[in-house]
């Protein structure tokens, strides 16, 4: 099935088949198992679904088992506080009789307080700049199979990394990427479903930035990648039909795992939202 915007919001509408439990569907977008920007977009669609008149303000998920594409998942949602002001709820997410991902996540009413930020980067806009489906035409000699096939999926998103260059492996590369990403479409006024497509695609090329100093491409036979966790937070209100820069660093990898980070910056400088991500990098021996 082609990913595009319409059948993802789709996706993140989840069915209700009991109080607190909902199950959801997956879609193929070239991988070998379920993509887990989707698992974070459909549990966070769940616990929004047990809350009223408050937004998602943090989440912080494990992934426990790599997701079958062709069965549904079961998220149950576990309703742990109503507070004044916040809601705190948990997620698991059950395939085959087994959790393959649960997730923690914090709801707030909507509050006025102190406000500063970290300044965006100075990189270059989105206009002018190539989109990652361009790839395969400017590079037509280095791209492999595998990411052919992963390329030539309908996307959801434009996605224009700021040097598209970085995509591919360069040992003198410092573990730093600036990628523009919008929605295909314009979407609904909805904030819940703004943040639930945020947290989609904060998993898309996040853990990669782990691989760029050592000459490694995310789609190479013997690298072994899979994201053990995952923690975002949400800043400021957003829009993910207006282009938005991803700001990724990864200031550690050691012991088979890799950090990464990210800020969410609109065209406006302003800082919408944060995330970070450890993940399994394994080399295996060719």
């Amino acid at each position: 099935m082609k990913n595009s915007l319409e059948e993802l919001i789709a996706l993140l509408d989840l069915e209700s088949i009991e109080q607190n439990i909902f199950r959801g569907q997956s879609c193929d977008i070239g991988n070998p198992q379920v993509f887990g920007g989707q698992v974070l977009g459909q549990a966070l669609a769940a616990a929004s679904r047990t809350v009223e008149e408050r937004v998602v303000h943090s989440l912080h998920a494990y992934f426990l088992r790599r997701g079958d594409v062709d069965a549904p998942i079961v998220y149950e949602v576990d309703r742990a506080r109503d507070g004044g002001s916040f809601s705190s709820r948990r997620v698991v997410a059950i395939q085959h009789g087994k959790q393959i991902f649960n997730m923690a996540a914090s709801f707030q009413i909507v509050e006025d307080g102190l406000n500063h930020q970290a300044t965006m980067p100075d990189v270059p806009g989105p206009e002018g700049l190539h989109d990652i489906s361009e790839i395969v035409k400017l590079m037509p000699d280095s791209i492999p199979v595998r990411v052919r096939r992963f390329l030539s999926f309908q996307r959801p998103f434009l996605v224009r990394p700021v040097r598209w260059e970085r995509f591919m492996a360069s040992k003198d590369s410092q573990p730093v990427r600036h990628v523009w990403f919008k929605a295909s479409q314009r979407l609904p006024d909805d904030p819940h479903l703004h943040q639930r497509l945020l947290a989609y695609m904060s998993d898309y090329e996040l853990l990669g930035t782990a691989t760029l100093p050592h000459g490694l491409e995310i789609f190479e036979q013997e690298l072994q990648m899979a994201s053990l966790d995952h923690a975002m937070w949400f800043h400021r209100p957003c829009r993910v039909d207006e282009w938005l820069l991803f700001s990724y660093d990864s200031p550690s990898a050691s012991g088979a795992r890799g950090l990464a980070r990210g800020q969410l910056f609109n065209e406006a400088g302003v800082l919408v939202a944060s995330t970070a991500q450890e993940g399994l990098i394994r080399v295996r021996a060719k």
